[in-house]
This record gives C-alpha cells, sequence and structure tokens, in this order.
C-alpha cells in the first residue's frame, strides 16, 4: 500500500482516481487542484507519491515538479495528464517525474505504474516512451542550433541547400580548403555523419524548410 498525493483542477477527475486507488489498496492521503496548496501539503504529509497533472488551469504542474525536485523532498512523482506534447513529457522527465501516462490510460496500468514507481522503478506508457525520446532529441537539437556561430550556421544553410565548397567560399571570401575544414568540423559537431543526416538535422531544427 503507497500513501498517495493527488494533483488535479477536476474535482471529478480526483474523485474516480480515489476510487481507482483505494479499490487497489492505496491510501489517497491528500488532493489539490493548485500547485501553492499542493506543494505545502506535500511538504507536510510526505505521501510516497504524488499524481499529478500538467495542465492546472491557468498554472503548469511542471511548477511543482521543479520544487519538488529544488526541495529534494522524498516523493515520487507520475504524471498523468492529457498532454502528449514530446518536449512537455520530455521536460517532465529531466524534473525528476518518475512515470508518465496519458489520461485515458486503463485502471490496470496505473495501477502498475504505482507499483512500479513506489518500489524505485520508473514507468512510461506505452506510446509514452517515443515522445520522451522525440522531447530529448528536440531539445538536444535546439542546444546544437544555439551553440552554431553565425559563421557556422550560414555554412551550414548553404551545404543543405547544395552549394559546393567553391560556391561557398566565393559567396563567404574563404577558401575552399577552409570551408571543407568547417564543414568537417560542424558534422562532427553536431553528430551528423554525412551531408544527408545533416540535412534532416537541419530540417528538424528548422533551419531550412523542406522546400529550399
Amino acid at each position: 500500500m503507497s500513501d498517495i498525493y493527488l494533483v488535479d483542477d477536476h474535482a471529478m477527475m480526483r474523485d474516480g482516481l480515489r476510487a481507482v486507488l483505494q479499490a487497489g489498496g492505496h491510501r489517497v492521503v491528500g488532493e489539490s487542484g493548485d500547485p501553492t496548496v499542493a506543494l505545502a501539503e506535500i511538504q507536510r504529509l510526505l505521501p510516497a507519491l504524488v499524481l499529478l497533472d500538467l495542465q492546472l488551469g491557468e498554472r503548469s504542474g511542471l511548477t511543482l515538479l521543479a520544487e519538488l525536485q529544488r526541495r529534494a523532498l522524498p516523493v515520487r512523482t507520475i504524471v498523468l495528464t492529457m498532454s502528449a506534447q514530446p518536449r512537455q513529457v520530455a521536460e517532465a522527465l529531466r524534473l525528476g517525474a518518475a512515470g508518465y501516462l496519458l489520461k485515458g490510460a486503463a485502471a490496470a496500468e496505473l495501477l502498475q505504474a504505482i507499483d512500479a514507481v513506489a518500489a524505485g522503478r520508473r514507468h512510461l506508457g506505452p506510446e509514452v516512451a517515443d515522445l520522451a525520446v522525440r522531447g530529448l532529441t528536440a531539445r538536444d537539437d535546439r542546444a546544437a542550433l544555439d551553440s552554431l556561430s553565425v559563421r557556422e550556421r550560414q555554412i551550414v544553410e548553404m551545404v543543405v541547400r547544395g552549394r559546393s565548397s567553391s560556391e561557398i567560399g566565393t559567396l563567404l571570401h574563404l577558401s575552399p580548403k577552409t570551408v571543407d575544414s568547417y564543414r568537417s568540423r560542424l558534422m562532427a559537431k553536431l553528430g551528423t555523419a554525412d551531408v544527408p543526416a545533416l540535412v534532416r538535422w537541419a530540417l528538424r531544427v528548422g533551419l531550412v524548410g523542406p522546400d529550399d
């Protein structure tokens, strides 16, 4: 049996969750739809688990996750939400969520997730694992893009548009050899093995469009 705190801004949803959890042998020790109230009560009650929605009216459950992580509270969190946005999945995991399920999951899956997380493991819903990978990849791609200098971005854009080293050198007043060196360093920096991979990366981050 686990002591569980519910954070969801829909009272009917909390009622349904409470019934499922109690039927599964767990105890709901508190609940709130307000992240500020929830944080205060979680600090006081120290439940084993928190079931957290990310959409709390005008506020985000990610804020509460960040506070739980910052305060190093000895509680584990399972996100239970409608949000299937890859970046939100990745951010929730980065902020310490031990589980992530989409609302609409079967009650049996929720109980499995609770058992896994209570035992110190992670649990991602079947469709969530792919979302997490996509979200983490997108964040890594954005960080890589932000790390490029203006000159490096220019060269990437020209390479993926099919310009040769000689053409790029003429436009940027560089020797073809220097352009080749730039291109080799860029591909190593971005983890792209060849020009087609570099094109795919540029499309993912929006550096170029599919019609370019």
